[in-house]
């Protein structure tokens, strides 16, 4: 059915890569959650209603928040293909992450309304009138949830959508509501105990718990998350393809939203190679990341290669290091020798849980310095955040 519904309504729906595309599946995505949810919502009020039964109505508030949900995931969509303009250059792929915390706060505020309702019932429980169509109908809900599940998780995966894989755990989530719903209602029919508020609260905590969540996933790439291993592996192979790349280092991603990622590196290259063919080399592996929708600028460091002195000296402190600790490693080693002293300078990649430990490890690498070679070396260190480097 997946792919039926791709072959409609998206044209060329293979082409993932394409914003066009990757819009297209967005919407098709959201009209889909807006005619099944709204089928359910209006089945469950009513079932619920000649019921009595607020448990039910609370799953069908649940499904009205995913139909509303499912507005807002399309107008993200949309709005994230308007072109960059003077005020926006980096362009406006950000609105699909606003629109999956526009539905978090949604889901937030409907799962409130709908734990005071089921509190009220605790403390003034009513009888629920139990029906095979009631159970028809929420068998039914969970069947066609289930397929929403599967349909929205796949189409994540096309595009690698966190907003579709949240709508997509959604929609699990909700077969697990619209289960202890019935669960109630079946109970409260053999045994005559009266659950169905606390089933409704549960449903409206569980509404709660996945608002919260999703607002968390959402936030996250707003604020600036460190980008994924597998981005990051795209770009390594990339620039490692090309021979004359000797090291890499200082690696930084802003993602300004789907499509709209962009990208810095170092590259060391032998200072021996001519400049303008090493240009034209960075060059080529900046188009070829545009390619994969990476904005890459590449910056470059001519490397010398050769020195015996300064290959010894790397590898002493390349050492050094890490007998403090395995994860410490440098780049941007260079020496300047002077008449009384030789200055070492480089740079230090340092985990985050040694943050506040950079004058002892500068402190201890020069002690052991002094001790382990002849001759006086001063060091100039920075260090990197590990999140920076590959």
């Amino acid at each position: 059915m997946t792919q039926l519904l791709l072959r409609i309504f998206v044209k060329n729906h293979a082409d993932t890569q394409s914003p066009k595309v990757r819009s297209a599946i967005g919407s098709l995505s959201g009209f889909v959650g807006i005619v099944c949810n709204i089928i359910l919502c209006a089945a469950k009020i009513l079932v619920g209603t000649l019921c009595g039964s607020v448990s039910i109505t609370a799953d069908a508030m649940n499904n009205l928040s995913d139909a509303t949900s499912s507005v807002v995931t399309l107008i993200g969509f949309k709005l994230s293909m308007k072109p960059a303009d003077e005020d926006h250059p980096y362009g406006h792929a950000r609105f699909e992450y606003l629109s999956g915390l526009a539905v978090a706060a949604l889901i937030v505020v409907i799962g409130f309304e709908l734990a005071k309702s089921s509190v009220e019932k605790i403390l003034h429980p009513a009888a629920v009138e139990f029906s095979w169509v009631l159970a028809g109908v929420l068998i039914g809900s969970m069947l066609l949830k289930l397929w929403l599940g599967l349909f929205n998780g796949k189409l994540a995966k096309a595009i690698n959508s966190s907003t579709l894989e949240a709508t997509a755990q959604d929609s699990r989530n909700d077969v697990i509501a619209t289960f202890a719903v019935l669960l109630a209602a079946l109970v409260e029919h053999f045994s005559g105990w009266q659950i169905d508020g606390y089933m409704g609260l549960a449903v409206a905590l569980f509404i709660l718990y996945s608002g919260a969540k999703l607002g968390k996933e959402t936030i996250s790439p707003l604020l600036g998350e460190a980008a994924s291993p597998e981005l990051r592996q795209t770009i390594v192979d990339i620039v490692t393809s090309e021979p004359k790349v000797l090291g890499y280092h200082d690696l930084m991603v802003h993602d300004y939203g789907p499509g709209q990622r962009f990208a810095s590196l170092h590259v060391e290259m032998d200072e021996k190679e001519d400049p303008l063919h090493c240009h034209e080399l960075i060059d080529n592996l900046e188009r070829r990341c545009l390619q994969e929708n990476i904005h890459l600028v590449i910056h470059y460091d001519p490397v010398v290669t050769g020195d015996e002195r300064l290959s010894h000296m790397r590898s002493v402190v390349t050492r050094l290091l890490a007998e403090q600790d395995s994860r410490l490693s440098l780049h941007d080693f260079r020496m300047v020798q002077g008449s009384g002293h030789t200055n070492l300078i480089f740079d230090v990649v340092l985990p985050g849980d040694l943050a506040q430990k950079e004058k002892q490890i500068k402190r201890t690498l020069d002690e052991r310095l002094a001790e382990t070679e002849p001759g006086t070396y001063y060091t100039v260190v920075t260090f990197d955040p590990a999140g920076f480097n590959l």
